[in-house]
């Protein structure tokens, strides 16, 4: 078994003299391993209820999975019930019989993965997750990213872990640690509906000094590199038409009226599932994989299209979803990366990328961006490399300013 790394020690003494913890490790750090020797010095454990994205507890060809991670540090030396996060919200019947074995277990261990997954303390599976929560002593929630950006998850975390972390509820998270605007639109007189924005955060200080005991945190170092390269591609005659043409029918007034100037995700979508297949993409990876291992190499497909058509003419390569493969995931025997179809998310990004850059890995990580001849593959770009939210970006954009942009 390969040696204890310093950050996975350093994760385990910080959070071995508690009963809850977070791992706010990145992605590749080994997060994992560190779960499990803390669930495995916890005496007395009958039951652990390990939840997850159901795309890292299902095992496919070539693809490592979390049950393949615990089993190969040794496993648990307690009964294991692996459960899909998903599958709480979607199934009455796994959530009640996972209920069922939590309650009667005498002493039971939660695990929850990808623990961002945790946030919208109104949905269903974060409702039910607290009610989980409530049954153990013991929780260990891991995340691949550190402390989200967004603050506002962290209640819905720390809650999860124990109420007496923050020992508020949401609404008082929000007065004390957000700043915040609240919107209201009306619609011929009528009232239409309220929404808040966050516009900013305050006293961190403070809400880090209410966690800190309970979070750990780890960037991930390796001396291998990663190499970023774009191959730029043309447009069809046909995709170039259909393109030009959502464009004008999206931005025309009557649209732009009837929707209520809220069409920027259904625009941007199907202007880019108009040439997600354009035939130039294919050409363009089969010459790369005359220079690299079609075999060591992911592609990254948003579209059920496009990724359908490259799992049929690049059968060798595996190749994903962003959003429900682009975390997880220990792919480390792989070292390229290909984005077939760009992405605005991000955090989606920054996690596809950690498939391969990730403990473990001895080989330089390259990847290659598809950027194709049209004004929206920029803006994607654009909007990547500063970090921006698509709809923060097109808010205050006039009818002209989308025209000249897209």
């Amino acid at each position: 078994m390969e040696n204890f790394l310093q950050d996975q020690i350093a994760a385990r003494d910080h959070l071995r003299d508690w009963k809850v913890g977070a791992l706010f490790m990145e992605a590749g750090t080994g997060k994992t391993r560190v779960a499990c020797e803390l669930v495995n010095e916890t005496p007395d454990i009958d039951l652990v209820a390990w939840i997850g994205p159901l795309n890292t507890i299902r095992t496919r060809d070539g693809v490592s999975s979390v049950i393949d991670e615990v089993n190969k540090w040794g496993g648990l030396r307690a009964p294991v019930i692996y459960t899909g996060i998903e599958s709480l919200s979607a199934s009455d019947r796994i959530y009640l019989e996972l209920r069922e074995r939590v309650v009667n277990a005498r002493n039971p261990f939660i695990v929850v993965d990808e623990s961002l997954k945790i946030k919208n303390a109104n949905a269903k599976r974060t409702r039910r997750l607290l009610d989980l929560g409530q049954m153990a002593r013991f929780k260990l929630i891991l995340n691949g990213t550190p402390l989200s950006k967004n603050l506002l998850d962290l209640w819905s975390q720390m809650e999860f872990l124990s109420p007496r972390i923050l020992n508020m509820d949401m609404r008082a998270f929000m007065n004390t640690f957000c700043r915040y605007t609240t919107v209201t639109k009306y619609f011929g007189g009528h009232r239409a509906y309220t929404k808040e924005f966050i516009t900013g955060y305050e006293n961190i200080d403070y809400l880090y000094s209410l966690i800190r005991h309970y979070v750990y945190e780890c960037d991930l170092h390796l001396q291998v590199k990663q190499y970023y390269s774009t191959i730029y591609y043309s447009l069809g005659e046909e995709e170039r038409n259909e393109y030009y043409y959502l464009k004008e029918k999206y931005l025309d007034d009557k649209t732009l009226l009837w929707k209520n100037n809220n069409i920027f995700l259904e625009m941007t979508q199907k202007m880019q599932h108009s040439y997600c297949c354009t035939e130039e993409k294919f050409k363009k990876i089969e010459r790369l994989f005359q220079e690299i291992d079609e075999t060591r190499t992911i592609i990254f497909c948003k579209y059920i299209d496009s990724r359908n058509e490259c799992e049929r003419r690049f059968p060798k390569a595996t190749v994903l979803s962003y959003q429900k493969e682009s975390m997880g995931l220990n792919l480390q025997h792989l070292c390229n990366t290909i984005y077939f179809d760009k992405n605005w998310d991000y955090a989606l990004r920054v996690q596809s990328g950690r498939r391969t850059f990730r403990t473990g890995q001895e080989q330089d990580c390259r990847y290659w961006d598809l950027t194709g001849d049209v004004g929206l593959e920029n803006l994607i770009d654009e909007n990547i490399n500063k970090k921006i939210d698509m709809v923060e970006y097109f808010k205050g954009k006039t009818k002209e300013d989308l025209k000249r942009i897209i």
